[in-house]
């Protein structure tokens, strides 16, 4: 049995230093080697898991975006409408995104490791997402605040807004014009949302 114990892995510890190993040089220049070194576990044991650095890599962005996100709806007390409290969370979890450290590092070093979750097949966290918002809007179905819809089509469609946000923003913002900075912006996709999913 303490030989079982000392083979596990703590899975967060090695994507946690997938994580740093992905700040410090890009998803391309990581190693299972230096990810097995940062978590003081053996590469054999990082192995057995996952068998390249491409696997370890859609695990911790699952891990990261889905925690992005359940954070920004964390503070929903169900004291307002469901649609506020989903439109506030989306319009603070595009900013969350923009800013995570870890989606400007790839954005800046490996770009091309995001296009085929935009233009070829959702991801493990896209399905993540599309769940999460999928019953928060039926919740909004129920208590009269978001437009009776189906519900699956509305949470692809309220992600395909939030991912263009996302991804595409800086390209259009301009921070010397009051009128394009990234906040008018912010701005802009919450009232944009409320009114496509207003009753």
């Amino acid at each position: 049995m303490a030989s079982n114990r000392h083979n596990r892995i703590d899975a967060d510890a090695v994507l946690d230093a997938a994580r740093d190993s992905i700040l410090a040089v890009g998803v391309r220049r990581t190693t299972l080697t230096d990810v097995a070194r940062r978590a003081g576990v053996s590469r054999m044991s990082i192995y057995r898991r996952w068998p390249d650095v491409r696997t370890l890599f859609r695990e911790l962005m699952t891990r990261e975006w889905l925690a992005v996100a359940t954070e920004t709806m964390a503070g929903a007390d169900g004291t307002r409408p469901v649609r506020d409290q989903l439109i506030d969370g989306i319009v603070v979890g595009v900013r969350g995104f923009r800013e995570h450290p870890l989606f400007l590092k790839i954005v800046d070093v490996d770009p091309e490791l995001l296009l085929p979750y935009m233009l070829n097949r959702l991801g493990a966290s896209q399905e993540g997402l599309l769940k999460f918002i999928e019953a928060i809007l039926r919740n909004g179905h129920a208590d009269g605040s978001v437009r009776v819809e189906h519900a699956p089509r509305q949470a692809r469609t309220v992600l395909l807004v939030a991912q263009s946000f996302t991804f595409s923003l800086r390209t259009v913002t301009d921070e010397d014009d009051p009128e394009l900075t990234a906040r008018a912006f912010y701005q802009e996709l919450h009232d944009f949302l409320d009114r496509a999913l207003a009753p």
